[in-house]
């Protein structure tokens, strides 16, 4: 038994670095995170952003475009819903979340 344990300690010698010295891998890291900051986190922040600006700057009068495709005027701003007149008759509630954008004034009226 005593010839496995020569051969296993015969293996001890490390393997030379390749031409790509350990400095290398760092730089792919490096270059990955910049890329997925530029591309994914930095837009979807500005995103986050303008959503959170227009919420921010609903009021009465306004006309929007809910994220179902329902667009119309807003007639009461609360703090988590808005209510919408969609046509002369139908009044809707939604949260604020659901405006997806406003539209310019008289848009609804042009349709």
């Amino acid at each position: 038994m005593s010839f496995f344990i020569s051969n296993a300690m015969a293996d001890a010698a490390a393997p030379a670095a390749g031409p790509m010295g350990g400095g290398f891998e760092w730089i792919f890291l490096v270059g990955f995170l910049v890329i997925f900051y530029l591309m994914i986190w930095r837009p979807q922040a500005k995103r986050a952003k303008e959503q959170k600006n227009l919420l921010g700057s609903l009021q009465k009068g306004d006309e929007v475009v809910t994220t179902g495709g329902i667009a119309g005027k807003i007639t009461k701003v609360a703090d988590d819903f808005v209510v919408l007149e969609v046509s002369d008759t139908i009044e809707m509630k939604f949260q604020k979340g659901a405006i997806a954008a406003t539209l310019p004034k008289g848009t609804l009226k042009a349709i």
